[in-house]
């Protein structure tokens, strides 16, 4: 439905120049864009418990900052305003598929789609993102400011839910119209504001940082029951000071903790569970009766397309003699010959059910895809 042109990149040229580089305008990034969604159905979604939402005024530099549900939108006023609601995807199909141009990033980097509404001048002001940001201009138009990671420039709190930084040197300064998208590296400051009611869409990604791998490990190994090799120094002698830990020992410590993140298998397993998670809710339909395996023949024919459910995040990864297939946190292993079959459930939105059909031969895989099915993470959608 939508085709992305970088200007006269490639995709490969992009990610080799401009990826976690530079920020850059793509001018025309989809021709003849047409918005997925309505400003009404956006407040719609901002009126539910389950959704992450918020409202930004800033009314003669008094910068306010409203967290949703909403019962009405009172505060969303013709000037100064915003309202951003997060993981749209999870919730609104037509929406979900503007993420699909921009796969060309691995899944497990790819986070949510938020999208915004914005009478004119509002935003949230001059700020930093810690990870990268594609956004699109929908209806309406949108004045942005882009500058380059500047170690120098401070970081403020206007209120407990809003920082900001102080003003920087802009190497982007550019009114976006419909179909004009920015691409904003981490650390780049940015500012935009509404030129007049207008629409935004904002691709984000994930970037864990070590606080995030190292407690996640953590909680994993205590899941597991594994870690349990205590330390020992069975050619400990006498020292001089009682008091001192010494760099042989830290050494040590430090190889004992190595250890656990030394099993490749262990490892991927916990990588496929954590980067696979959501964060936040998502609108599946489980089936009202489960099905069993050994329905799954007869409940899918090969005229039927499967879907994957928006937002849910699917990725795979190659062991020696298996594939460790990951969907929202669930791990499942499966044989190497699998392999395409895999891709199907993790490269495509959907695909047709016929070619999955040498697969759903084998229990492991009918199992694998009979429990997804019934968790409505993937379903069928009958072929016109």
């Amino acid at each position: 439905m939508y085709e992305l042109t970088i200007n006269q990149l490639s995709q490969a040229e992009f990610l080799s120049q401009y990826w976690q580089k530079r920020p850059l305008l793509i001018k025309g990034g989809f021709t003849e864009f047409e918005d997925p969604i309505e400003p009404e159905e956006l407040a719609g979604l901002a009126m539910e418990e389950s959704i992450e939402s918020r409202l930004i005024t800033n009314h003669n530099n008094d910068w306010q900052s409203f967290h949703g549900p909403f019962e009405d939108f009172a505060k969303l006023t013709d000037q100064h305003s915003t309202l951003l609601v997060q993981a749209v995807d999870h919730w609104h199909p037509v929406a979900a598929q503007l993420l699909e141009p921009f796969r060309f990033i691995p899944n497990w980097r790819i986070d949510d789609l938020m999208v915004s509404y914005s009478t004119p001048h509002g935003g949230v002001g001059p700020h930093l993102d810690q990870y990268d940001v594609f956004i699109i201009q929908g209806q309406g138009k949108r004045h942005w400011r882009v500058g380059l990671p500047d170690a120098n420039l401070k970081q403020f709190a206007q209120n407990k839910s809003l920082l900001q930084v102080e003003q920087f040197n802009a190497t982007i300064d550019a009114v976006l119209e419909p179909g004009d998208i920015l691409y904003i590296p981490p650390g780049c400051p940015h500012e935009g504001y509404a030129v007049e009611n207008a629409l935004n869409y904002s691709v984000g990604f994930r970037a864990p940082d070590q606080k995030d791998f190292l407690s996640g490990f953590a909680d994993h190994l205590i899941d597991s029951e594994t870690g349990n090799t205590r330390y020992s120094d069975p050619m400990l002698s006498l020292r001089d000071s009682k008091g001192e830990l010494s760099s042989q020992e830290v050494a040590g410590i430090q190889a004992l903790m190595q250890d656990a993140l030394n099993d490749p298998d262990q490892l991927k397993h916990w990588l496929g569970a954590m980067l696979s998670q959501p964060k936040h809710d998502m609108d599946l339909a489980p089936l009202e009766t489960p099905l069993q395996h050994t329905e799954l023949e007869s409940y899918i024919t090969p005229n039927d397309i499967i879907e994957r459910a928006g937002g849910v995040r699917a990725i795979y990864q190659k062991l020696a003699h298996s594939i460790v297939l990951s969907v929202n946190g669930e791990t499942f292993n499966l044989a190497l010959k699998h392999l395409e079959a895999i891709k199907l459930l993790t490269d495509f939105p959907c695909f047709s059910a016929s070619m999955l059909e040498e697969s759903l031969n084998c229990i492991e895989f009918a199992q694998m895809l009979t429990k997804l099915i019934n968790e409505g993470t993937y379903f069928l959608q009958e072929d016109d």
